[in-house]
């Protein structure tokens, strides 16, 4: 009512504020496969908590790089985030895709395989007038 003292306005019912069941939902704690990584969570300076997940690294016998992916893709080894990322990256230097060389250095190094022997370039004839050398 304008003009009456307090009875101007004010807030509506069920305006503004936090609503019940509004925003994103709480995730609920997941059983993880691998027992050697902890969840916890970690006071923060401003309040709330952030999910650190802290992975001790697994002992694992010395084996080729690719064997090793192939031993965890498979489910035989369990290993932390940290060294699977150690082995792909180093089975780059160990295995050659087979796209790296290309078909043009493949067909070269054919062509140098079969150039040599029996199929040999002949040698460029000698100058008389030179006495054999370089002109």
């Amino acid at each position: 009512m304008a003009g009456v003292q307090g009875k101007s306005g004010g807030p509506r019912p069920n305006a503004g504020g936090a609503r019940p069941g509004a925003g994103r939902k709480p995730k609920t704690a997941e059983k993880s496969a691998n027992a050697a990584v902890e969840t916890k969570l970690e006071p923060q300076p401003r309040g709330g908590a952030l999910k650190r997940k802290k992975a001790v690294p697994v002992e694992i016998e010395a084996c080729d790089m690719l064997t090793l992916l192939q031993k965890i893709a498979l489910g035989q080894v369990d290993a932390s985030a940290g060294q699977i990322r150690a082995a792909i990256a180093a089975v780059q230097y160990t295995h050659t895709k087979k796209g790296d060389g290309g078909k043009k250095d493949e067909d070269a190094e054919k062509a140098k395989k079969a150039g040599a022997g029996k199929f040999a370039p002949a040698a460029p004839p000698r100058l008389a007038a030179a006495g054999g050398k370089k002109v």
